[in-house]
């Protein structure tokens, strides 16, 4: 085990906290004016699958379970059902809607990350740090308009919606950050 800050804590990572084993299911980063940054956290147990809300400080450092990883490519869902097959050995994993969380918002077919396992068994996924997605919905793109902080929401490819620039329209693809699910910028 090795120790991570906080704040470096990502969505199907898995951690020791309280002597059990934990995969981070959602977290988000909060900075309330001039007090301290925390990260509020939805953990789900390994062992039991229950669900615990956890807050962690910005100064803290949780353990990070060492867990044997594969390279995977992500092939499709059924239903609740996620199917990921090893680049290597062609042998197929497939993993729930409730084990991964938040993370199948960031799920395309083809995609390539890491599966978790502990003890054998496939338990989550280690997202690449950005995907490419495309937006199917937003309000109209404004021409002229530049980057700013004026920001409107995008429902993307997946499901999931982020906030994006103005000149951001639908049918356009953009590289969403894993961690925050926030917009980075259009993909080349």
């Amino acid at each position: 085990m090795d120790t991570v800050q906080a704040t470096r804590m990502r969505p199907g990572m898995v951690i020791r906290h309280e002597g059990k084993l934990y995969a981070v299911f959602s977290l988000f980063h909060r900075t309330p004016g001039n007090k301290r940054g925390f990260v509020q956290t939805k953990l789900r147990e390994l062992e039991g699958g229950s669900l615990i809300e956890h807050r962690f400080s910005s100064e803290d450092f949780v353990e990070r379970a060492y867990l044997e990883e594969k390279e995977v490519e992500y092939l499709y869902a059924e239903g609740d059902v996620f199917t990921f097959m090893d680049t290597t050995t062609y042998e197929q994993y497939q993993l729930t809607r409730e084990q991964l969380g938040d993370t199948v918002g960031y799920l395309v077919p083809n995609l390539q990350l890491k599966v978790e396992f502990f003890e054998g068994k496939p338990i989550g996924i280690e997202l690449p740090a950005a995907v490419d997605l495309k937006v199917v919905a937003t309000e109209p793109g404004i021409k002229g308009a530049s980057a700013t902080n004026v920001m409107k929401p995008a429902r993307l490819e997946t499901g999931i919606t982020v906030q994006v620039p103005p000149f951001v329209g639908a049918g356009e693809v953009i590289r969403v950050d894993t961690a925050e699910g926030t917009y980075l910028e259009r993909a080349k």
